[in-house]
């Protein structure tokens, strides 16, 4: 599967989320599995939906600090929007 260029941002900032020291371990595991879905999932919208599922738990996660709850919600408004790109292109 080929990539959208902005598909490619998306998995780039999870990469760069999953590099933050202050992010608990448990968040970065569920973002770097999201962002493996994400890339390798024939069907971009089941990526997607998957992704933003695992996104929307961890963004509620006591542990997370500001910052990166802001990156998270951030990654989460993206998504959905491509999410609903890509099924505006299916009908």
């Amino acid at each position: 599967m080929a990539l959208s260029p902005q598909l490619q941002t998306v998995l780039n900032f999870m990469e760069e989320l999953c590099g933050d020291p202050a992010v608990p371990r448990n968040v970065k595991t569920v973002i770097q599995t999201a962002r493996e879905r994400l890339a390798s999932e024939p069907d971009p919208v089941a990526g997607m939906s998957g992704a933003i599922y695992a996104l929307d738990e961890v963004s509620n996660d006591i542990n997370l600090p500001m910052h990166a709850r802001t990156m998270v919600w951030n990654l989460l408004s993206e998504l959905e929007a491509l999410k609903e790109a890509e099924l505006a292109k299916k009908k």
